[in-house]
């Protein structure tokens, strides 16, 4: 290549499949305001623009767990412009360690009209020029989070369907944009008042999948180029139901193989509830039970980031302990991502 001739643009579908390569997995780092309130409340932390940056900092400096294991990072509009407290852009951090940048788009939950305790997602007026300003500042992927309540009387047709037809039309602006969308159906584990059975959860994320499919497919999106994040198909978590890992692994992938096509590069779950150990162990779980269509991984916030969270407690001198931690929790689910995480490996360490 001769040195004035540009290096080509990787396609939509070939940041995708890169983002689900073999033994790489997402970091969702993209939690509101409300929900890192939540979390450094439990380190006596005070929420600032500089303590918000600070942690994500360690995080993104963590040069063995972003250079081996994690494929790309989802931000927040703010991290996404954000710089280190030494002026690197976190854009340019991502670039040294050939970490993908992505962008959370939506707006948040909020209650739905004419239903009792369902949501539905708002963003999507002005989502067209947002993205575009994304895509300028570096961003490759984006996610929309639709919110599925699983009760005695929820979820309702409509609701399910509201909220498909809302990820289809996200789905469809952000190829438009040349950006990959990630799309992200959650059944929720934790709502009220989460006593649901597994079998339940199994026909809730069913539908919930067969619905979001069609609508994708009405509005033109290319599964080519999009990745799915969807729930594990899990007991709620006030149900007295204990189902083993591989217990787990079936009823997910049951679900997933009568509902998403083959074309789908890839599938990276939420931890929704679950423990660290348990994200981990019930994803090499579903990767042993191959071959299958699409790679598995994972796109964990709270399970990839809690031990290093409490390690780190705010505290400078606390960094390097902090981002051991978290380079050990991304290579167990990198293992996971494989089909190869045992238990033995978390407990010798």
């Amino acid at each position: 290549m001769s040195p004035n001739e540009e290096l080509p643009v990787p396609s939509p579908n070939d940041v995708a499949r890169k983002l689900v390569a073999p033994g790489m997995g997402i970091l969702a780092a993209d939690e509101s305001e409300g929900t890192i309130a939540k979390r450094f409340a439990v380190i006596g932390l005070p929420v600032t623009f500089e303590t918000r940056r600070d942690y994500r900092e360690m995080l993104f400096r963590s040069t063995e767990a972003m250079r081996q294991y994690i494929s790309g990072v989802i931000l927040t509009e703010e991290t996404l412009k954000q710089s280190a407290a030494d002026g690197t852009p976190f854009v340019a951090l991502f670039a040294e360690t050939d970490v993908i940048p992505g962008i959370k788009v939506d707006r948040g939950a909020f209650a739905m009209p004419g239903t009792k305790g369902e949501k539905i997602t708002e963003g999507l007026d002005g989502l067209r020029h947002r993205l575009e300003e994304y895509a300028r500042l570096g961003a490759k992927f984006a996610k929309w989070r639709g919110v599925i309540a699983v009760s005695d009387y929820a979820p309702s047709r409509n609701g399910i369907r509201a909220n498909a037809h809302v990820l289809a039309r996200y789905a469809a602006l952000c190829q438009e944009a040349g950006i990959v969308p990630v799309v992200e159906p959650e059944v929720l584990a934790d709502g009220e008042p989460g006593d649901h059975s597994m079998q339940r959860c199994a026909e809730v994320t069913g539908e919930t999948l067969a619905t979001v499919f069609e609508e994708l497919r009405l509005a033109g999106v290319d599964l080519g180029g999009m990745l799915l994040k969807p729930n594990m198909v899990t007991p709620g978590v006030r149900s007295a139901e204990r189902p083993s890992d591989s217990e787990i692994a079936a009823a997910t992938l049951n679900v997933l193989k009568a509902q998403v096509p083959a074309s789908v590069p890839g599938i990276a779950f939420l931890s929704g509830g679950q423990s660290d150990a348990a994200a981990t162990a019930n994803l090499s779980a579903m990767n042993r039970m191959g071959p299958l269509p699409w790679a598995l991984t994972f796109s964990y916030g709270r399970a990839l980031q809690n031990a290093a969270m409490l390690l780190w407690g705010g505290d400078l001198a606390n960094v390097p302990q902090a981002q051991v931690a978290f380079a050990h929790r991304a290579k167990m689910n990198s293992l996971a991502a494989l089909g190869k995480w045992q238990p033995e490996l978390d407990r010798a360490a």
